[in-house]
């Protein structure tokens, strides 16, 4: 059975305790190492590749992160689909801590992150205005209803460069822009998922309200650990929930062609050794080296 979904835990979430007929999948990727080994096995009734995003122990910062081989190691596995989980502040009353979102949009406030397999003598823009895939936070959210989350359809995540929290300052600007909540790591993973033709979407963990909100004005690791730790459980659930659903459902959306008018350099120019090492991503559209 072949594995083609991906789940990346982020904090709170390191592995996922109804994962069954376990294998660790060490893989090698042009970009170097990903965040640790895959944890393969079924979920679901599906295979499915497991990769906690800040590796074991949680030893791996934000800005820290190699994205390029996180999502490079999911393509070789045969990965079409990945839903992410990770933790996030507030930006808004009505979208309260222990709550999931399921956001829809990205602003990016990182500073210096690889964000892109291009590069290396060839170049490509993707389309990039609706970042997640639609069918598949559709499958989140439903998914979350089942099992009977709080939670909440489309919005917009900030990505902010970490690992301190904002200022106010910072708070309250996200909050005049309409921003939902706020995050330190899925801006770089959605569009290096579009690039590799894989599907995108995020569960998105409400541990807090940042610290715009007058009774959060310090966020505290032990609070947020705190309600990753009753929240932990709730996407396990909606995790679980969702792969039974997609192994039912075949893909069509437009994921799977992202490249198809993306890539500009000719063919023939793009240097044989990126032609190789990129084959995972690339070859259907360059062809063989």
């Amino acid at each position: 059975m072949s594995i083609a979904i991906g789940i990346i835990g982020g904090s709170g979430l390191y592995d996922m305790a109804e994962l069954t007929d376990r294998h660790e999948v060490t893989v090698e990727t042009p970009f170097g190492a990903p965040s640790g080994p895959y944890l393969t096995g079924t979920l679901s009734g599906a295979r499915v590749a497991f990769l906690a995003r800040h590796g074991a122990g949680h030893r791996l910062m934000p800005s820290e992160l190699n994205f390029r081989a996180n999502i490079f190691g999911f393509k070789t596995l045969g990965v079409e689909r990945i839903l992410s989980a990770s933790a996030v502040g507030s930006l808004r009353e009505d979208l309260p801590p222990l709550g999931l979102v399921i956001p829809d949009q990205f602003i990016d406030r990182t500073q210096g992150r690889s964000g892109t397999f291009f590069g290396a003598g060839v170049v490509g823009h993707i389309a990039f205005a609706d970042p997640v895939c639609h069918d598949l936070a559709t499958v989140a959210y439903d998914a979350a209803v089942t099992v009977g989350a709080q939670v909440h359809k489309g919005g917009t995540y900030v990505c902010m460069e970490g690992p301190a929290f904002s200022t106010r300052a910072e708070s309250h600007l996200y909050r005049s822009w309409g921003a939902h909540v706020i995050g330190m790591t899925n801006l770089q993973e959605a569009k290096l998922a579009r690039e590799a033709e894989i599907c995108y979407a995020t569960i998105a963990l409400v541990t807090d309200y940042d610290c715009w909100h007058p009774e959060h004005a310090h966020v505290t690791v032990q609070m947020v650990i705190a309600n990753l730790t009753q929240n932990a459980r709730t996407a396990q659930q909606v995790i679980a929930t969702a792969v039974g659903q997609l192994a039912q459902a075949p893909r069509r959306c437009g994921c799977g062609e992202a490249l198809a008018t993306a890539i500009i350099t000719r063919a023939e120019l793009v240097p044989e050794v990126t032609r190789r090492i990129m084959a995972p991503l690339f070859g259907k559209y360059l062809g063989p080296a």
